[in-house]
């Protein structure tokens, strides 16, 4: 077992995690609680994701990085995730905390249960995704954002040592005069400068490492891999996502799946 702690973003204060292998499905503890990841609902999409099980007994917020870390390295099972918090910690603003620990357990990797069924372009607001069928995972980000990032994009074909080396280091972003509002909507609690890109005046600011080359896209990609995990994805096949967000994400994928855009195969596990 290994139990990583540090800030909560949103609600500040100390949080912590304790992941192990375990045989059987991803399942998440809280509190003396237990349940699926299979099972849980997108409760809210703002700046994080937060889910909760079926019952409500267990609400985690911020999940999408540690979950971006079960999907890049290609882990569908075999895993238990432990917290008494409802927030996961920040750690390095990315996911590579997390991927690191999760390769020291040495869990073995195993296919997505999710694929690409047919062609089909999805929309939300301005988040636009393309859908292709495929052998093979293949994610891509389109992005355009003010000044100093401009546009950006990124792609990953699905490779662990990729995701762990090139994705998984991208950190969480922001611009400084959006932390008012988000401090006045019961968010960004607890900002550690060194674990974001915090964007002010054409500049990061003071105490924040400048970005590396097309790390804002990366971190984005980051996010959709974490967001399609809570699906039993990354799928098989293409998806190129322009403009992507948490919230327009969930939709799209939820839609993708009624629609058979998106299908599951299904799990032999009780």
């Amino acid at each position: 077992m290994i139990t990583l702690r540090g800030e909560a973003l949103h609600r500040g204060g100390a949080a912590a995690v304790c992941i192990s292998a375990a045989p059987g499905p991803i399942l998440i503890a809280q509190r003396g609680a237990e349940a699926k990841l299979r099972d849980f609902r997108v409760v809210r999409a703002d700046r994080g994701v937060t889910i909760a099980s079926a019952d409500d007994r267990i609400r985690l917020d911020l999940v999408e990085h540690l979950l971006a870390a079960v999907a890049g390295l290609g882990l569908y099972g075999g895993l238990h995730i432990a917290t008494d918090d409802r927030e996961l910690p920040l750690l390095d603003g990315g996911a590579r905390r997390f991927a690191e620990a999760l390769r020291s357990l040495a869990i073995p990797p195993s296919p997505s249960p999710l694929a690409v069924a047919r062609a089909a372009t999805l929309q939300r607001g301005a988040s636009v995704y393309r859908f292709t069928p495929g052998a093979f995972v293949r994610l891509r980000v389109e992005v355009a954002f003010r000044p100093p990032v401009g546009e950006e994009e990124a792609e990953w074909r699905g490779d662990a040592d990729d995701f762990f080396a090139r994705i998984a280091p991208a950190r969480t972003f922001g611009w400084a005069d959006e932390y008012t509002a988000l401090r006045a909507s019961g968010r960004a609690a607890s900002v550690d400068l060194e674990s974001v890109l915090v964007f002010d005046e054409g500049a990061v600011m003071p105490g924040c490492r400048p970005p590396a080359p097309s790390e804002v896209a990366r971190h984005k990609l980051l996010d959709l891999i974490g967001d399609l995990a809570l699906y039993g994805g990354p799928p098989r096949g293409a998806i190129v996502a322009v403009a992507p967000g948490h919230a327009s994400t969930h939709a799209v994928v939820a839609e993708a799946l009624r629609e058979g855009v998106l299908e599951r195969a299904q799990d032999p596990s009780p």
